[in-house]
């Protein structure tokens, strides 16, 4: 199975840049085995049965990016001031930073960068084009800051089109975040508000909470040919007991498990225990999930649409068959859905989710 197969053409229109609003007034393409329909994510509450469980992940994105001026006190013949721009990554246990830090190479160990709101950093290390990077505020003096003047990480293909701006704050965080720590939105689950989270409860439709905090990695390209080649990013996260407990009682009951978005999907999988049983479970997680793969929790999924030749492509191709997705995009593209972050979403239901081994 070689990249190419995942490969589409999109027309650069049809990549959003701005949500709609209200957000579940966005656009809906519900499949489920053979069908299609055309709806709004409003029709949730129609679409789905009273006992179906819904898996949302409530991690937090954090104002990630920041701008900031290097200072170097022993410059000669010269300032030694320079405009640097830093990408949070990743805490380490070392309560540093991992951080993309633009110009890296002007940078040099030891030098610091200060951002405004009283925050400064110090470059400790360098290792394999990232940068670690110590700051002088921690805890809750360092989200204030963070908060203050730190941008929210856009997907490099919304940051080409327009800087971010006090709107993305709110438009690129879910309704029910809680734990800090993505420097990438879980798309799908903006399509959320309070009013349909509460129609969903009325219906009789379970909601289930788990924690996947998503990388900068989900926005690296794949590189290698063949798909089984390819290493995939980590990311950290966390299934509760009771998040395990109401999982599994609602596969006993032989009702649908469908997770929204792709890292709620990627997070119960890794937490399965064997097919139809999950297990509390915290830790880092790579599964790359591609054609082939036995899906062991999910019944289906709700997702945004996905860039070509990556590897959420390759996931849902995986649930639904690649000929059937490629059906699904062909027919999103010539109804003109949204695309990406910022997009529309599907509804996908392979044919067997209502089979429970």
């Amino acid at each position: 199975m070689h990249l190419s197969d995942f490969d589409f053409d999109l027309p650069e229109n049809l990549i959003a840049t701005r949500p709609v609003a209200p957000r579940s007034a966005a656009r809906l393409l519900w499949c489920e085995g053979e069908n299609t329909f055309d709806r709004q994510v409003s029709d949730l509450v129609d679409i789905l049965r009273p006992g179906d469980r819904l898996v949302l992940n409530e991690t937090k994105v954090i104002p990630a990016r920041l701008f900031g001026t290097r200072h170097r006190p022993e410059a000669v013949g010269g300032s030694g001031k320079a405009a640097i721009e830093v990408t949070l990554l990743s805490f380490t246990p070392q309560a540093q930073w991992n951080a993309l830090v633009r110009p890296l190479r002007k940078v040099s160990i030891g030098e610091r960068i200060e951002f405004g709101s009283g925050l400064i950093a110090i470059l400790v290390d360098k290792f394999g084009g990232q940068a670690v990077l110590s700051f002088n505020l921690v805890g809750e003096d360092f989200d204030t800051a963070l908060a203050k003047i730190g941008k929210m990480p856009l997907p490099p293909y919304i940051a080409a089109k327009r800087p971010a701006d006090d709107q993305d704050k709110l438009d690129y965080q879910t309704v029910f975040a809680r734990t800090q720590g993505s420097v990438a939105a879980p798309t799908a689950s903006l399509h959320f508000d309070a009013e349909i989270l509460s129609a969903l409860a009325e219906k009789g439709i379970e909601l289930t909470y788990v924690t996947l905090h998503v990388g900068a990695g989900t926005f690296l390209p794949v590189k290698a040919d063949l798909i089984k080649d390819h290493k995939m990013h980590s990311e950290t996260g966390y299934v509760s007991p009771k998040a395990a407990a109401e999982i599994n009682q609602t596969l006993e009951s032989g009702r649908r498990v469908i997770p929204v978005g792709t890292t709620a999907l990627r997070l119960i999988e890794t937490a399965a225990k064997k097919k139809g049983v999950i297990a509390p479970w915290s830790g880092a997680t790579d599964i790359f999930i591609y054609p082939g793969y036995k899906f062991k929790i999910a019944s289906g999924l709700m997702t945004n649409f996905h860039l070509p030749k990556s590897t959420l492509l390759m996931l849902v191709s995986a649930l639904m068959g690649q000929i059937r997705v490629k059906e699904i995009y062909d027919h999103a593209i010539t109804k003109n859905y949204r695309f990406f972050s910022y997009g529309d979403a599907s509804l996908l239901i392979p044919s067997e989710a209502d089979k429970v081994d």
